[in-house]
């Protein structure tokens, strides 16, 4: 893949200075998925692995809205008339979006406005830093059209980012979560004004981008991992992560600006 001339087929995408947009574009109808755009976004996520020129990514929705969730006429519909196995390869398809967001090196920022739901809101939780607008809406609304809850990682993640209780409270009733709230839950990172939340968000791509990508990575790799550790082996993986990173050429790019009393340049490796 290269970032510069990529040109995906059911979202849009932009690359400058290291920072990859990508921008769900379906305005007319709040940005729903499809699946194939479900497809075409996992496969992205997957690439990006194979790509150091990309450095930090921004996902956010065209016309004031995130995204809707999956497309009611294009996935709803037929998913009713699907035989289980179909249903099982949709499913697990849909996971595996929220895999390749989790092991794409590059930090996720999600620029969220008005309506986050569903695989919306999935995708929003999957990212690795979150900004919103006051109009942010997000639900995990999967109860209100008789599925489960626990839809793409959401009992696994959400419960991790806001605590158990709260995270139970939206994924058995359904309901949105502001903005307000999502910030003083830990949902959101922060809050911006209505026309500063994309502008903000490429703000803190382009520090993370200027940053030692290297490490960045894997930064984000430990806090995935972790997950499954105990405190002893945590601390023993960081150990090992922590010395690989020593080794690299930003380490010492740090050192030697600071001796210099400069500001280090880093190149991620």
């Amino acid at each position: 893949m290269n970032p510069a001339t990529f040109q995906p087929a059911h979202f849009l995408w932009s690359f400058a200075d290291g920072v990859g947009t990508i921008t769900l574009n379906r305005p007319e109808r709040k940005n729903p998925l499809t699946f194939e755009s479900y497809a075409e976004l996992r496969d992205l996520f997957r690439d990006l692995v194979r790509v150091p020129a990309v450095k930090a990514i921004v996902i956010t929705g065209a016309g004031g809205n995130f995204c809707s969730g999956g497309d009611v006429h294009e996935i709803i519909g037929p998913l009713v008339g699907m035989t289980m196995p179909e249903l099982l390869d949709f499913t697990r398809m849909t996971g595996d979006l929220v895999k390749a967001m989790r092991h794409c090196p590059q930090p996720i920022i999600a620029a969220v406005d008005g309506i986050c739901a569903g695989a919306g809101a999935i995708i929003a939780m999957a990212s690795d830093l979150r900004v919103a607008a006051p109009d942010a809406k997000v639900a995990f609304l999967f109860n209100r059209v008789g599925l489960a809850g626990c839809d793409m990682g959401a009992c696994a993640i959400l419960p991790r980012i806001i605590g158990q209780g709260r995270a139970s409270e939206l994924l058995f009733m359904g309901r949105n979560m502001t903005a307000e709230e999502g910030e003083r839950w830990g949902f959101f990172n922060r809050i911006t004004a209505q026309d500063g939340v994309l502008p903000e968000a490429h703000k803190m791509a382009a520090q993370i981008a200027a940053g030692p990508n290297f490490a960045n990575a894997m930064t984000k790799t430990q806090l995935h991992a972790e997950w499954d550790m105990g405190v002893d082996a945590a601390i023993e993986a960081e150990a090992q992560a922590q010395a690989i990173c020593m080794q690299t050429q930003d380490f010492a790019r740090a050192y030697h600006a600071f001796v210099a009393k400069q500001k280090p340049v880093f190149e991620g490796n």
